[in-house]
C-alpha cells in the first residue's frame, strides 16, 4: 500500500470493491473477543444515525431498520440531530434497554469511546457504519464507501467540468489556469480527511503546475473544513472567499464541495455575488450524496456534478453483517489492512460510489430505482 496507518493522519488510500480489493480476494474473518453468540431472532440491534437534516442519513436509517425487521429484529433507530451528547445518551439507553448488537454512524468518531466499553464489558458486538469510530478496540467491522476514491471523483468531476478531462479520464482541450477555491467536511468525520486527501492527490499536479490557482491560498485541511458539514457555515466562508480574493474580472472558475448539502450553501453565495447568469455563468462545483435538491441542481446547469452512494447497498451489505455475527458466523469483508482507527485495523466492506453528471443521472440514478422521475422534477 502506498500509506502508513491512518490512526494520525490518513493518507493516500486507493481500495478498490470486492475481489479485487487491496489485491487480495474478498473473504471472512473471526468475530472479535467480544463478538456475540447465537442470539434469538428477534434480537434488539441498536441503530444510532447522525441527523435527519441530511436526507442521505434518513435512508440510510429507514433503509437498515427495514431490512433488520425483515429478518424478524426489533430495531431501536435513533437519530441525535449532530449533538455528541445526544448520541452518547442514545448509545447508553439502548445498551440498558439489552440491544445485542449496536450500528453506528458517528457524528464524532473519537467521542464515544466510554460507551463502547461499556458495549464490549457486556459482549455486545458493534459495526461502524460509513464513519470509523476511532481510538478504541471496541469496533469490531466497518462497513462504508472507498472514501479515498470518492475525493478522487470530486476532484476528476472538478477536472471534468473545466475541460481539462474528459469523463473517460483521457485529457481535455482546456488549459487554464483557472481560479479554484477548496472546501473540506467535518474534522471530526473521519471520512472527510480521506475525501480531502484523495481530492488533493488528484489536484495537486495541476496546482503545482499553474494550471488550478487557488486565489485565496486556503489549501490546508484545517482552514478548508466546515464543522458538522454546516450548509450555512459553508455559504458564509464562500462569501468571504468572493469578497476578499476576487473583484472585478477576477473570477470563480471552479470549487471543490465534499458534499451536496455544503454545495447549495456554496451556489447561494455564487448566486449573491452575480454569479449564475448569462455572462456570468455559475463556475464548476462538485458534490456528494446525490440528494433531491442536487440532481435538481445539476440538471438545471448550477451544481456540476454529485458522487452517488448507494445506501441502500451499504444498509443490505451492513444488516447481512450484523445478521451473520448475531447468528455466529463469519462476516464478509473486503478489506482486513487499510482502516487503523488509531488502536486496531477495523475489519471492512467497501462499495464503489459513482460520479453523477447532467448527462448520466437518468441512467444512475432513476433506471436503478433510486429516484423516481417525479421526484427530480
Amino acid at each position: 500500500m502506498r500509506f502508513a496507518k491512518l490512526a494520525a493522519v490518513p493518507v493516500g488510500l486507493v481500495l478498490v470493491m470486492g475481489i479485487s480489493a487491496c489485491g487480495s480476494s474478498t473473504k471472512t474473518v473471526d468475530q472479535s473477543a467480544s463478538g456475540a453468540a447465537t442470539v434469538p431472532a428477534n434480537a434488539l440491534i441498536g441503530v444510532t444515525m447522525p441527523t435527519k437534516s441530511s436526507e442521505r442519513w434518513i435512508h440510510d436509517g429507514d433503509n437498515v431498520k427495514s431490512s433488520l425487521e425483515k429478518l424478524g429484529y426489533q430495531v431501536d433507530l435513533q437519530y441525535a440531530e449532530n449533538d455528541i451528547p445526544t448520541q452518547v445518551n442514545q448509545i447508553e439507553n439502548q445498551i440498558t434497554k439489552g440491544a445485542k448488537l449496536l450500528i453506528v454512524a458517528s457524528i464524532d468518531g473519537t467521542a464515544i469511546t466510554t460507551q463502547l466499553q461499556q458495549a464490549a464489558d457486556k459482549k455486545i458486538p458493534v459495526i461502524a457504519y460509513d464513519r470509523l469510530i476511532r481510538n478504541t478496540p471496541n469496533v469490531d467491522y466497518y462497513t462504508t464507501f472507498d472514501n479515498f476514491k470518492v475525493g478522487v471523483q470530486q476532484a476528476t468531476s472538478l477536472l471534468v467540468g473545466l475541460g481539462l478531462k474528459k469523463e473517460d479520464g483521457s485529457d481535455g482541450d482546456a488549459k487554464g489556469p483557472f481560479n479554484i477555491e477548496l472546501f473540506a467536511g467535518s474534522p471530526d468525520d473521519n471520512n472527510a480527511t480521506f475525501f480531502f486527501n484523495g481530492a488533493m492527490e488528484t489536484l495537486k499536479p495541476y496546482i503545482d503546475a499553474g494550471t488550478l490557482v487557488v486565489k485565496s491560498g486556503q489549501t490546508d485541511f484545517k482552514t478548508v473544513a466546515i464543522l458538522r458539514w454546516d450548509p450555512a457555515t459553508a455559504q458564509k466562508r464562500m462569501e468571504d472567499l468572493i469578497t476578499k480574493s476576487y473583484s472585478g474580472d477576477t473570477l470563480v472558475d471552479g470549487v471543490l464541495s465534499p458534499y451536496d448539502g455544503l454545495s447549495i450553501g456554496i451556489l447561494s453565495a455564487l448566486k449573491s455575488s452575480g454569479y449564475g447568469t448569462a455572462g456570468q455563468p455559475y463556475p464548476v462545483v462538485t458534490g456528494q450524496d446525490a440528494e433531491v435538491a442536487s440532481v435538481k441542481s445539476i440538471v438545471a446547469d448550477e451544481q456540476y456534478a454529485t458522487i452517488y452512494k448507494d445506501t441502500r447497498e451499504l444498509a443490505a451489505v451492513t444488516v447481512k453483517m450484523a445478521d451473520a455475527v448475531l447468528k455466529g458466523t463469519k462476516p464478509e469483508v473486503n478489506n482486513t489492512e487499510d482502516y487503523d482507527n488509531g488502536n486496531k485495523v477495523v475489519p471492512s466492506y467497501l462499495l464503489d460510489p459513482v460520479v453523477v453528471y447532467k448527462d448520466n443521472y437518468k441512467k444512475i440514478l432513476i433506471d436503478s430505482g433510486y429516484y423516481t422521475e417525479d421526484q427530480l422534477r
